[in-house]
Parts: structure tokens; C-alpha cells; sequence
């Protein structure tokens, strides 16, 4: 029998009114506590595609402030603060009569939501890069995802199965409609993440939210009617449901690690 020390309030019938995307928690501030706008802003993100798409390589020094300056049309004092911010995500560091060196990229803070954009943006990392990580972030869910699922079986409020069953309803609405299916299925992993009551796993959630919704979007283009229909990817997320509001924590662990699973082959497969 399953134990947990926050007390559980099981919803054998878990109101099923309301859409998953009016239970979508607010977006927290960025993990760097920086503010990217105006000029300032631009020279941090045009500075950190450059880091991320490799054009300044790990290790490497980065021009002196006078090109840097004129590259980006930037005042010294703009620059200066722009590269603090960089070496707050870890992709630089500074040192006196040396210079402002890239970081190896084990030691970026990869989860920064800039970092993560640059990953994902055109003029950011190159394909490869990309797909290295969305499947880095893929086998990183297989290990987080089915203990988010048993942990939600044991702790799960009414509400947190609500917005659960929300999701499931709001992607068996959506199979023709990629584009919000792909939006209710981060709504359904973001509300397991919220319901297994862990800070750091819901602060993981958001974190990642934007590569969810990319790897979401990618996984469906192997969607066929052959052998990878999207009535069986709604299936396996309500199995996970359905265990979740039965409080069945191996079972839901089972099924959610079933879910990731179908998904990186899906990934896989779109990817080539």
C-alpha cells in the first residue's frame, strides 16, 4: 500500500468541466532573474545564438569589446552588462588581463529559458544540435516522468485530477487538429508534473515546457494510421489518468513510461 505524507483527496469522478488551457499555471520568471529587452537585450540574444550556434566555440575568446561594441551597435556600459548576464547562464566567463571565454557547453545552465530558446530557434543551434537535444531530453523524462506519475497517484487533489482529465478530454478533441493537440499534450504532462506535489519536478515542467511543445509537435509528424495511430496516443494518456485517479502508483509509473516511450520512437522516427 502506498504511503505519502501529504493526505489525498481521490476524486472517483473528477469534474470533467473546464479546458486544459485555462489550468495552464503562469510561466515563472526567467531562471537568470534577468529582464531581456531594448538594445541591452538584443545584444544578449544575438550574443548568446552566436555561443549556442558554435560561431564562438567552447574555449574560444570572444572579440574585444571595441568589435563587439560596433558589431552590435552597443554603448560599453550596455555590452558589459549584456555579457554579465551570459556568464549568469553560464555560457561565458570573464577574467581580468585575460578575456570573456566560452564555457564548455556541459557547464551551460541548459534549462535557462533562453538557452533553451537559442537551442530551438532558427538562427540559433544548428538541426543537429537540436535533435541531440530533444533526445537528451527525452531519455532525462523516461527517468522523471513515471516517478511524477506514481507520485501523483498518491497525492493528487481533486483539482489536480480535474485539470488531468481536462487534458485527456482536450486532446480526444483535438486528434484533427495537430497544433492543439500538441498544446493539450504538454497541458496533460504539465498538470502530472503539478499533481505529484514536488517542487522541483513542476519547476522542471515549466522549465521545459517549450522543448515539450516542439518534441510534441515533432513526434506527430510519424503519426500514421498504419501502426502509430493518434487514437492509441490518447489511450495511453488516459491510461496514465485513470491510474492517477485510482491511486495506483506502479500502474501509473507503467503507464507514463509507456507514454514517453511511444513517444521517442514517434520522435525518432520524424527525426530519421
Amino acid at each position: 500500500m502506498e504511503r505519502s505524507s501529504t493526505p489525498r483527496r481521490r476524486a472517483e469522478a473528477a469534474d470533467p468541466s473546464g479546458t486544459a488551457g485555462e489550468e495552464r499555471p503562469p510561466r515563472p520568471a526567467r531562471p537568470s532573474g534577468y529582464r531581456i529587452s531594448g538594445l541591452q537585450g538584443h545584444v544578449i540574444t544575438e550574443l548568446g545564438r552566436a555561443i549556442v550556434s558554435g560561431r564562438f566555440a567552447p574555449g574560444e575568446l570572444l572579440p574585444r569589446e571595441p568589435q563587439l561594441m560596433a558589431e552590435f551597435s552597443a554603448s560599453r556600459p550596455s555590452l558589459r552588462e549584456a555579457l554579465k548576464v551570459l556568464a549568469a547562464k553560464g555560457l561565458i566567463e570573464m577574467r581580468q588581463k585575460v578575456g570573456t571565454r566560452v564555457r564548455p557547453r556541459d557547464l551551460w545552465n541548459t534549462f535557462d529559458s533562453d538557452v533553451l530558446a537559442w537551442h530551438l530557434g532558427d538562427e540559433g543551434a544548428g538541426p543537429g544540435q537540436r535533435d541531440s537535444m530533444l533526445r537528451d531530453l527525452i531519455e532525462l523524462r523516461q527517468v522523471i516522468e513515471p516517478t511524477a506519475a506514481q507520485l501523483a497517484a498518491g497525492r493528487a487533489t481533486m483539482e489536480d485530477l480535474r485539470r488531468i482529465r481536462a487534458a485527456v478530454q482536450a486532446m480526444e478533441a483535438a486528434t484533427g487538429d495537430m497544433a492543439s493537440y500538441a498544446r493539450a499534450d504538454v497541458a496533460f504532462h504539465m498538470a502530472v508534473f503539478t499533481a505529484s506535489h514536488n517542487a522541483l519536478f513542476a519547476q522542471f515542467a515549466h522549465l521545459v515546457a517549450d522543448f515539450l511543445r516542439l518534441s510534441f509537435s515533432i513526434q506527430q509528424e510519424a503519426l500514421n494510421e498504419r501502426d502509430n495511430r493518434i487514437e492509441d496516443d490518447v489511450a495511453q494518456h488516459r491510461l496514465v489518468f485513470e491510474a492517477i485517479n485510482s491511486g495506483e502508483g506502479e500502474s501509473a509509473a507503467r503507464a507514463m513510461r509507456n507514454v514517453v516511450l511511444n513517444g521517442k520512437n514517434s520522435l525518432l522516427a520524424a527525426l530519421g
